[in-house]
């Protein structure tokens, strides 16, 4: 359970950043001064330490109320034809009131993930998949098969977590398990087992995976190639790569979206999800799709409660009308498609919005900087530090409760949002 000592020590802290839900973090708390004591990585010691500059809300560059920034948003939105709102990096809460003022503002609403994601979306809408949790990864695999991602450059506790625990449930030897990389080479040493046993690289290039892993499905289902290389990798070595995913107990086949990052990457991730299936006719097999960071799996789960649908749905006709490439923001702002944006990005002071023509109201973390000065910033609170909340970890069953760490006085997304919508 997470508590607070005397000292300002917060044991057993969840994060809210690095997607695995990492909930053994010790946080130290002085004023409004944050910093991570014990099992921090690069990507949640930026989350929690990122130092509040701005506490007040901005009109065109000049300080006023909350208030009067609640009032001039909901006018604006009251006023525009085509307002969108994205980003969306928020907690379950904060994409809850987003939704609600979606529906009665009648925008479009789209994540600023939404590009990977729907690698992921559409081929669980066309063919479906299996796919497994953490908590299963951890007690059950004994192969995993990573295609084209640097797992750890992006989750960097993934193998700590859940590969090279300590121990299992099912009293397996951990270091018996087997970490094969298919595509990109792992950029440091987290996939090395505790006794030193290396991760296997099959490499190639990201523009080879497609045919690479549809020569590999092929030979999991037994039929013969007769090239002999593909993507510049022998078929002899993926012939024994098939073999190893037959006659594992459990094997995991793991990628990111976001670093799929080519064209056509969704038919790399269609063959992994089908070669999936094909294996479990035999034996144990299941998909891992990495992701979840900055609310990422939250608000794609919140969407499809509160609409039926992922991002990329718009409540124009009153309705949610769900259009994955009409409703591309990024693309309907490159068209000038737009007249008011309002970005919401709670997390990550990095994660600002995109240039466009259009009007743009930001609730953005405390501490952004902007090349062009938004009409309205709103700087609102992080979950999990300067308020509760819930977050959705990558594989989407487990809901991380986020404690309030301080009291910086700056108000939620939920809020802000929830007194537009109240406003207009």
């Amino acid at each position: 359970m997470t508590e607070m000592t005397e000292s300002g020590i917060w044991q057993e802290v969840s994060s809210p950043f690095c997607g695995i839900a990492s909930d053994d973090l010790m946080i130290k708390v002085e004023g409004n001064s944050v910093s991570v004591l014990e099992n921090g990585d690069a990507i949640t010691k930026k989350g929690f330490e990122t130092p509040i500059t701005d506490t007040s809300p901005r009109i065109q560059g000049e300080e006023v109320s909350l208030q009067q920034a609640v009032s001039h948003v909901a006018e604006l939105l009251r006023s525009s034809k085509q307002p969108v709102i994205a980003g969306m990096a928020t907690d379950l809460n904060g994409a809850r009131a987003a939704m609600a003022l979606a529906d009665k503002s009648r925008a479009t609403v789209d994540s600023m993930f939404s590009k990977a994601t729907f690698r992921n979306t559409l081929v669980l809408q066309d063919t479906g998949w299996m796919t497994t949790t953490l908590t299963e990864v951890r007690n059950r695999v004994d192969l995993l098969l990573v295609v084209g991602s640097d797992i750890e450059s992006a989750f960097p506790r993934f193998y700590e977590r859940m590969v090279w625990n300590k121990e299992s449930m099912f009293g397996q030897d951990i270091e018996s398990r087997e970490v094969i990389y298919l595509g990109k080479s792992p950029s440091g040493d987290a996939s090395t087992s505790p006794k030193g046993k290396k991760a296997r690289l099959i490499a190639c290039d990201d523009t080879n995976l497609p045919e690479v892993v549809s020569v590999l499905r092929a030979l999991v289902k037994g039929r013969s190639i007769q090239a002999e290389q593909v993507g510049g990798i022998s078929v002899t070595d993926l012939s024994e790569l098939a073999e190893q995913l037959k006659q594992a107990k459990y094997s995991v086949v793991c990628w990111s979206g976001s670093q799929l990052d080519f064209d056509h990457a969704e038919v790399v991730i269609q063959n992994v999800c089908e070669m999936v299936k094909e294996l479990n006719a035999n034996t144990r097999s299941s998909g891992l799709y990495l992701g979840g960071k900055d609310g990422d799996t939250t608000v794609n789960a919140v969407s499809s409660w509160q609409s039926g649908y992922p991002m990329r749905t718009d409540f124009n006709r009153g309705y949610p009308n769900y259009d994955p490439y009409l409703n591309n923001v990024e693309q309907m702002l490159a068209k000038d498609e737009v007249d008011t944006l309002l970005w919401v990005s709670s997390f990550d002071v990095d994660k600002t919005p995109p240039k466009s023509a259009a009007t743009t109201v930001v609730l953005g973390r405390s501490g952004m900087t902007f090349e062009q000065e938004p009409e309205v910033f709103i700087p609102v609170g992080t979950p999990g530090i300067d308020h509760e909340g819930r977050t959705f970890r990558c594989d989407s069953s487990v809901a991380v409760p986020l404690r309030k760490l301080r009291n910086s006085g700056l108000p939620s997304t939920f809020e802000v949002l929830t007194a537009v919508e109240q406003a207009l």
